[in-house]
């Protein structure tokens, strides 16, 4: 039953209030001004306050900018009887859902309240929605060179640096990527990433950049670019290594300038991303093979973070599984199943030419084919490395 609070100094009002949506099937609280409903809300959780502007002690704007300073997201539905249009837009700027005059018009304010409360629940779905996908995101692991990479993304992540970060496939360089993103000055905005092996060569330079209307064969509408999606953000280009020479010339020109250019077109259009870059290749390589252009090679290492192999921080085993299978029972809707000891133990003396992808794969196997208790016959018969 959702809670409401109503704040007004007129008793009248407040009574009749309580009487309509008691008889509506909500729950009611009263308070006779601003003061007393802001030690009522510190104390309870309500789902809406129906708040009066004009109070004594502390009126209603006064109290709705102490909750949204305090981050207390309770949606507000503001009534005044003194209200003006000025007023309704001060209110809705401070964060009020709605205004309504007084005397409210009943079927009104029961449809303002719905909505209200509508939203508030899609709001509040969308945070635990947030969390469990951040919760997907977290680098497990407590070795030393996980430590390393930790403290290395606290560092550089709320800088403008340019970080390339490279290591075997599966290792969860797109995570490192992540949360470089997640704890920028730039987490408000958008991540956008492009997979550079994914993409045929003759299509990545449109892909990046976006494309004119006109401008080749199958262009029949103008398309907006990665670099453009980006704005205000980051641009993740996975697999930089892959990327052709002449994409390679125009990133490094939209690097060094902050402009890019649609194919097909000729209008420079300011762009204000921050580039983050993977690969699995050794870029030095590449460069002396002719493969990868040296000038923008060192454009995006300002930062170079290598993400170790499984292999290479074995003792982080135990924790990735537990994660895993947290993760999975999440996913399945069931109880977390458990491994023994000894099949741990096997678990860390596997190769894992996979890296962390293949680990995952293997848990999620095996609490398929297994009973509550996963044990050392579990992982010998199910997993084939």
């Amino acid at each position: 039953m959702p809670q409401i609070l109503i704040v007004d100094d007129e008793k009248a009002i407040r009574q009749a209030l309580q009487d309509i949506l008691t008889e509506e099937s909500y729950q009611v609280s009263l308070a006779q001004d601003g003061e007393e409903a802001w030690t009522l809300i510190q104390d309870n959780q309500y789902d809406l306050v129906l708040c009066d502007i004009k109070m004594p002690k502390m009126d209603g704007i006064e109290l709705l900018t102490k909750c949204s300073e305090s981050e207390i997201d309770t949606p507000f539905v503001m009534i005044s009887a003194h209200g003006t249009i000025d007023t309704a837009v001060d209110a809705t700027k401070k964060g009020a859902y709605d205004f309504i005059q007084k005397p409210p018009d009943l079927n009104r304010l029961l449809l303002t309240i719905r909505n209200a409360l509508s939203n508030s629940n899609l709001k509040t779905e969308t945070k635990q929605l947030k969390r469990k996908i951040k919760k997907g995101f977290e680098i497990v692991g407590e070795s030393d060179k996980i430590t390393e990479i930790k403290q290395t993304i606290e560092k550089v992540a709320p800088t403008e640096a340019r970080v390339l970060i490279t290591g075997e496939n599966g290792t969860g360089k797109e995570l490192v990527a992540r949360w470089l993103h997640e704890k920028s000055n730039r987490a408000k905005g958008p991540m956008i990433e492009v997979n550079c092996a994914a993409i045929p060569s003759e299509l990545i330079e449109s892909e990046l950049f976006g494309h004119e209307k006109g401008s080749f064969t199958s262009a029949h509408k103008q398309r907006i670019g990665k670099f453009e999606q980006a704005q205000g953000g980051t641009l993740f280009l996975d697999e930089i290594g892959d990327m052709s020479l002449s994409a390679q010339a125009k990133v490094l020109r939209a690097l060094q300038e902050n402009k890019i250019t649609r194919v097909g077109g000729d209008k420079s259009i300011n762009v204000d991303v921050r580039v983050l870059a993977a690969t699995n290749k050794n870029l030095k390589r590449e460069i002396e093979d002719g493969k990868f252009r040296e000038d923008l090679y060192h454009r995006l290492s300002v930062m170079i973070i290598q993400v170790p192999a499984l292999r290479e921080r074995a003792e982080d085993i135990p924790l990735l599984v537990n994660h895993f299978l947290e993760q999975v029972a999440t996913d399945y809707g069931t109880k977390p199943k458990s491994v023994d000891k000894k099949g741990v133990e096997l678990l860390k003396s596997y190769p894992w030419t996979g890296n962390i992808r293949e680990l995952r794969n293997i848990v999620e196997r095996l609490v398929i084919m297994s009973n509550d208790q996963i044990t050392e016959e579990n992982v010998r018969k199910y997993v084939e490395i």
